[in-house]
């Protein structure tokens, strides 16, 4: 009779605490939780820590709390200006209202797929109002604002909370770079010719100027040296025309002398002269007179 008293006891206890255990469900801080029961949200908890439901009943799914992440495939978009662009952009997001998001899209995959079909289209809407250099330059923040608003407007009804929208990369598709690069590259290279053919002429301008200065620096100092030299040869003259004045036997010694000095040099050249002759009248009479001069007969 104990004994099965006792059996009947552990059979309870152990039936109960198999009840408490399906009757407890801990929500963490980084998770939100729902009870369902037969598939309709009975109750929503945000808040962490230890709760109960019915066993068998009521079931808990559990939803992340924190900030999600969603990241689009490149997708293509035509600018305002007809410029075809390879957009990279992504998007960051929180679930605000589980119930609502479980009503509508039910799990995360879901729901990415949902806010990318979202986040592309804005993203086309756009840019469609945008140019190329808005978008790269001078308005890309202004642009992902508004993008960020009309997903964040259309997410409020599956219950998500867009934080954020970026756009990685706003590119030009292959071809066209190879295209505008080849532009670019011809237009520089037709640059740098022009420049060359401005620093060439210049040069030539330069040099003409320098060559004609040159030519003119040269012909004055020419013109001055010519000047001078004749003044020095005048002078010059002007001393030995003096100097044969004052004395002209000794001038006409000196002079002789000099020309020994020039012509009487080794070299090749030869002088046939005779002894006798007046180039030679110092060295028969130390006083420069001809020798066998014949003297007229005396009247």
């Amino acid at each position: 009779m104990k004994s099965g008293f006792l059996g009947l006891f552990g059979i309870l206890a152990a039936a109960l605490a198999i009840v408490v255990y399906l009757s407890i469900y801990i929500v963490d801080p980084t998770r939100q939780a729902l009870v369902l029961q037969f598939g309709e949200v009975r109750e929503s908890v945000r808040e962490p820590g230890l709760n109960f439901k019915l066993p068998l009943v009521q079931n808990v799914i559990f939803l992340d709390k924190r900030i999600l992440d969603l990241n689009v495939p490149p997708l293509e978009a035509i600018a305002s200006d007809k410029k075809r662009l390879v957009v990279d952009a992504f998007a960051r997001y929180r679930i605000s209202n589980p119930v609502l998001f479980y009503q509508t899209v039910n799990n995360v995959l879901e729901a990415n797929q949902r806010l990318s079909t979202f986040l592309q289209s804005s993203v086309r809407q756009e840019l469609a109002r945008a140019t190329f250099e808005q978008l790269v330059r001078d308005e890309r923040a202004d642009l992902m604002g508004k993008i960020r608003r009309d997903v964040g407007s259309r997410a409020v009804a599956i219950g998500i909370d867009v934080v954020d929208v970026r756009i990685r990369r706003a590119d030009l598709p292959q071809a066209n770079s190879e295209a505008i690069f080849r532009r670019m590259q011809t237009e520089r290279q037709r640059e740098a010719t022009e420049i060359r053919a401005q620093g060439e002429e210049q040069a030539r301008r330069t040099r003409a100027r320098a060559d004609r200065t040159a030519t003119v620096i040269v012909a004055e100092a020419r013109r001055d040296s010519e000047i001078v030299r004749g003044d020095g040869d005048a002078e010059r003259n002007g001393i030995f025309a003096d100097a044969f004045g004052r004395d002209p036997e000794f001038f006409s010694f000196y002079r002789s002398m000099q020309a020994y000095e020039s012509g009487l040099q080794t070299g090749d050249t030869s002088l046939v002269l005779s002894p006798q002759s007046d180039f030679f009248r110092f060295f028969n009479d130390p006083s420069g007179r001809a020798r066998n001069r014949v003297e007229p007969p005396a009247q």
